[in-house]
């Protein structure tokens, strides 16, 4: 029997959240051959993270190639339609994962709730400050639509719910790596430090970045910062309470689904249109259960 070949196209790859897709999508495969189905993981990332083109090549090279199916995480909510509208009419469905992107033409869109995962920010950060104060949302980057969702429902919730916060946005973006998001944080740093009380970070690398603008400024721990997604600095820095909260995802459970939803649909079975993986706040309190700990650490592929 040939076996079927299922394309998993991340943003990219040198992050632990894309590895733990990875994995997940690995185990997904090999729980299918187990059951008797025969399938095969192709596994391609851009080289850099924000290569909106690169990542719609790689998806035309898998329609050329005559996959059955892709799993795809867009960096972009836009850019990748054109691909995934060419590979739906070459009789190629496409399962989209953590960021969603702007067409009916996918089988499931299987991802965090993100415009919650912001609110769970907000509540935390709201927390933590205990009363009034000056807090700052670091943008990621224009098209992302999973962290412009987080980032709204930050903004959304503090306006809302906790007026006596005063919310500065950024007007410029971080961009896809950490120091690139250092760089900016340090410029933002210098511009509203004195007032600052909070960050709030939308991403891995926005995080991360933050983290390392705020050591450089000897203002780790005394400014709050909640982040986003996992890293394996940040197990440090929430133990020392440097970074005061964390909203995680569950990647490895995406990628796992993404295949197996996939594979329902290939086999003719009916699949949702949506598939929310949960969020979960990460505090120094909580961190070391057992649960947590497997949040903190997902597996990734060797």
């Amino acid at each position: 029997m040939r076996p079927v070949t299922i394309a998993v196209i991340p943003q990219g790859s040198l992050q632990r959240y894309w590895q733990a897709i990875h994995a997940g999508a690995l185990k997904a495969a090999s729980d299918l051959v187990g059951q008797g189905s025969a399938v095969q993981i192709a596994w391609k990332a851009p080289v850099r993270e924000d290569d909106r083109d690169e990542q719609a090549r790689i998806v035309e090279g898998f329609v050329r190639q005559g996959v059955e199916g892709i799993v795809l995480a867009p960096f972009d909510s836009r850019a990748l339609v054109g691909p995934v509208e060419a590979a739906a009419r070459a009789g190629i469905p496409t399962i989209v994962v953590d960021s969603a992107l702007e067409t009916p033409q996918i089988v499931s869109f299987i991802a965090t709730d993100n415009r919650k995962g912001g609110t769970l920010a907000a509540d935390r950060m709201a927390e933590v400050l205990g009363g009034p104060g000056s807090v700052l949302l670091l943008r990621y980057q224009e098209g992302s639509a999973s962290t412009e969702e987080r980032e709204k429902g930050f903004a959304q919730r503090l306006r809302q719910a906790y007026p006596h916060i005063q919310l500065i946005v950024s007007t410029e973006y971080a961009g896809a790596t950490r120091e690139s998001a250092r760089k900016l944080g340090e410029g933002l740093l210098v511009r509203h430090g004195s007032d600052l009380r909070g960050v709030f970070t939308p991403n891995e690398s926005t995080t991360a970045g933050m983290l390392l603008a705020l050591s450089g400024a000897h203002k780790a721990g005394k400014i709050t910062l909640v982040g986003f997604d996992t890293s394996d600095v940040y197990v440090d820095s929430l133990r020392h309470k440097q970074l005061h909260g964390l909203v995680v995802q569950d990647p490895f459970r995406m990628g796992e689904l993404g295949v197996k939803t996939l594979a329902d649909h290939l086999a003719g079975k009916p699949v949702p249109k949506r598939i929310d993986t949960g969020a979960t706040m990460v505090t120094p309190e909580n961190m070391d259960q057992p649960a947590i700990q497997k949040l903190l650490k997902p597996p990734v592929a060797k």
